[in-house]
């Protein structure tokens, strides 16, 4: 069995708390990602895992096994790491098989395994080849038999994929998806990708200064939000955020009007909430005709045009001093909003338009705590367009 298991598991150094209080389930045969900006602890969880680092304080368990105090090679583990580190004067088959000589496999046994694993990865016909003779892919491929030979319990991989370019990485995800379905082993992945994360886990573990934010599949985590930092953290780019306060009608911020009944939501007037919004969720009034309870009008000035080929971001300004920063976005910034429009939009630089949110796609977060307060703004007033007329009750 091939589930794990971290109790309570704390690493300090020194004055500095590296994972604090770490409680984490991963289930037999599952792919986790952990996630997470530089620094933020997903590394040293995946070592106290390994057993290359050992936890201040809490419990490790591997198929339902306290290994906390044992050795990397008792812990039924393997490893890939983002620096291939294959022995450049051995060959393929003898890189991959490296582990197995040292353990005494017999050499039936080994062919046997190294057969395997180079069909797994799709080697044949390069075990006698060198190091410096393969692609970068190639390589990597080399590197992640090599953990295949020894039928691990778990899979570890950290950031396999950062060292190789934008194509390969997208061909060698779709690898790992392949791989994983074929071994039906539990895969533990560290990355900063949320491309990665995004395609390949069955969940995603978010964390931040240590501390695990949400556990849960990469589509909840990116429409059902726990907290503020995860609604800014997953996503590309990153939610828009509008700070503001609940009023008798709703939700006033700078620029950025929502009108509910706050008792409906769960919130009280005078209380500090923000508001977000993603990208594809800010329309064009043009466009709206597909939003069933579309948010007042809101006047803006196109700023900057970003083509990614299926689609274009437009950088709105809601204000005439507004600045022009991109990273004001993620940051609680009233004064811009990033849109996304579709390639054939005929939307041009320093354009006044006016756009709506769609109040199903909108969330509301605690600005004090960040937690998450609603998913989807329900409404029940016809409001309109207008944003110099008051929505009106449905009664």
């Amino acid at each position: 069995m091939g589930d794990v298991t971290l109790e309570h598991v704390t690493k300090r150094y020194e004055d500095v708390t590296a994972v604090d209080d770490m409680n984490l389930a991963i289930n037999d045969g599952e792919f986790i990602c952990l996630v997470g900006p530089s620094g933020c602890g997903k590394s040293t969880t995946m070592e106290m895992i390994a057993g290359l680092t050992m936890p201040t304080e809490g419990e490790v368990f591997i198929g339902g096994r306290e290994v906390t105090n044992l050795p990397p090679k008792d812990r039924g583990i393997a490893m890939v790491f983002q620096n291939i580190a294959l022995f450049p004067h051995m060959d393929v088959y003898d890189n991959i098989s490296f582990g197995l000589r040292l353990r005494k496999y017999d050499k039936e046994e080994i062919d046997r395994r190294v057969e395997r694993a180079s069909d797994i990865v799709q080697l044949e016909g390069m075990l006698d080849r060198m190091p410096d003779e393969m692609s970068g892919g190639q390589r990597q491929r080399v590197a992640i038999a090599r953990a295949i030979v020894r039928n691990p319990e778990v899979f570890l991989m950290d950031e396999p994929l950062a060292n190789l370019d934008a194509k390969l990485r997208v061909h060698m995800r779709t690898e790992l998806q392949r791989l994983h379905k074929e071994l039906d082993t539990t895969i533990i992945y560290v990355t900063h990708d949320q491309a990665e994360a995004m395609t390949m886990s069955d969940r995603i573990a978010v964390i931040d200064s240590g501390q695990l934010q949400q556990i849960d599949p990469p589509l909840v985590c990116y429409n059902e939000p726990a907290n503020l930092f995860v609604a800014g953290f997953i996503g590309s780019p990153s939610m828009n955020f509008v700070d503001g306060e609940v009023t008798e009608a709703g939700f006033h911020g700078k620029n950025v009007e929502v009108d509910f009944d706050p008792a409906d939501v769960g919130v009280s007037p005078g209380d500090d909430v923000t508001l977000g919004v993603r990208p594809e969720d800010v329309y064009t009034e043009d466009e709206q005709a597909g939003i069933a309870h579309p948010t007042k009008r809101i006047e803006a000035t196109t700023d900057v045009l970003e083509p990614m080929g299926d689609e274009i971001f437009v950088y709105l300004l809601l204000s005439e001093d507004a600045t022009t920063s991109m990273d004001d976005a993620s940051e609680g910034m009233s004064d811009q909003l990033l849109m996304s429009v579709d390639p054939d939009s005929s939307i041009t630089e320093d354009q006044d338009v006016s756009v709506v949110l769609d109040r199903a796609k909108l969330h509301l977060f605690d600005t004090e705590t960040g937690e998450a307060i609603q998913h989807g703004i329900a409404t029940t007033t016809t409001t309109s367009t207008d944003s110099s007329t008051p929505a009106e009750s449905d009664d």
